[in-house]
């Protein structure tokens, strides 16, 4: 089969071998004798995105091209992510959702909580904690909407609007018992919220946590609760889960050179409440190119995140690297659970993989 080249400065689409079916930019379609393949063409040397049912009928060039290949066209990919704090998103898929909205396709990032109970780290931002006057989870709308603006995602929420579920705290607080934090959330009415977000911009992949919410905070547990419940509401509609994962490798190199003051170094990996086996991971995100968008939305975080270079630190000053690659782990797909991953098979590269 003669492989098709997409030449957008001529406007034309070429054969690989030399032959000569080519249609000039602005012809209104574009042929390719054998395959069928057909779509607008949109006079400025760029794919059209006539889609099934609209203008000629039928599927557009990109998508006809992204079917011939097993994959969607960029245009055509959509991404939801659940996230259960403010800095969150930037800090585990930050250089991910950057890397696939530059890439055309869109990214929904739904946020669960204000993240109220965030101990805030410059001392003149004090006032705005919880035990003070308590305005931290208005405050920390403006930070995310600044981190998304960083990231190129123009399309955020909060589940079930801003403030229905409150920050929990870390567990074992007091706090976890308070009346409407997200950890007394009812998961049914949760997941409702988010199937609602789902039927919306019906994404084909979704991303959250495992069960053991990446690091164990009780938000992050019931985000993940609640992503698997409206997957399963969902009825096909997503064709795959993933949950975050910092496999051990990946771990022991973000917190094995030593950081920049005034930042402390990690005293030892197996002490830190995140990680996984390496096996665990089933793949890996390149987004390196996508860093400094990373690094730019943690520092728009400032009331949680401090940046130095390359790393980053909480509020216990312990610094970590930023990392452009980002690793996750499939948790179901719309065919049932997601299966082991055979020993010595290569990871996948592309949270879209498999997905005509």
């Amino acid at each position: 089969m003669d492989i098709l080249v997409i030449t957008t400065v001529l406007g034309r689409l070429t054969p690989k071998n030399g032959g000569d079916h080519q249609v000039a930019a602005g012809d209104g379609t574009a042929r390719w004798d054998g395959l069928g393949l057909w779509g607008d063409w949109d006079g400025a040397g760029g794919v059209g995105s006539r889609e099934g049912g609209r203008g000629s009928g039928g599927p557009g060039l990109a998508g006809r091209l992204a079917r011939l290949s097993g994959m969607i066209a960029p245009g055509n990919r959509r991404l939801l992510l659940l996230h259960a704090h403010p800095d969150d998103e930037s800090i585990e898929t930050g250089a991910t959702m950057a890397k696939y909205a530059a890439s055309g396709a869109e990214v929904t990032l739904v946020t669960c909580t204000l993240g109220e109970l965030g101990e805030v780290i410059p001392a003149d931002l004090a006032h705005l904690a919880w035990e003070a006057d308590g305005s931290l989870g208005e405050y920390r709308i403006g930070e995310l909407a600044a981190a998304c603006a960083a990231l190129g995602v123009t399309d955020h929420r909060f589940l079930g609007g801003p403030g229905r579920w409150r920050d929990s705290g870390m567990m074992g607080v007091a706090t976890n018992d308070l009346p409407g934090c997200f950890w007394r959330a009812d998961v049914d009415a949760a997941a409702a919220e988010l199937l609602a977000v789902i039927r919306e911009v019906r994404p084909q992949v979704m991303v959250s946590y495992d069960e053991r919410g990446y690091y164990g905070h009780p938000d992050h547990i019931q985000a993940h609760r609640v992503a698997r419940r409206a997957f399963a509401l969902a009825d096909g509609l997503v064709s795959k889960l993933y949950a975050t994962a910092m496999p051990r490798s990946a771990l022991a190199k973000a917190v094995g050179s030593p950081p920049p003051a005034p930042f402390q170094p990690v005293e030892s990996v197996d002490g830190l409440p995140f990680g996984v086996p390496d096996e665990e991971v089933t793949t890996e995100i390149d987004a390196r190119d996508y860093l400094p968008a990373k690094l730019d939305a943690l520092r728009a975080h400032a009331t949680q995140v401090s940046v130095a270079g390359t790393f980053f630190a909480l509020s216990d000053n312990v610094g970590q690297r930023a990392l452009g690659t980002e690793h996750y782990t499939l948790l179901a797909s719309r065919d049932g659970p997601a299966p082991p991953a055979p020993a010595g098979q290569a990871r996948e590269s592309d949270l879209f993989a498999g997905i005509g």
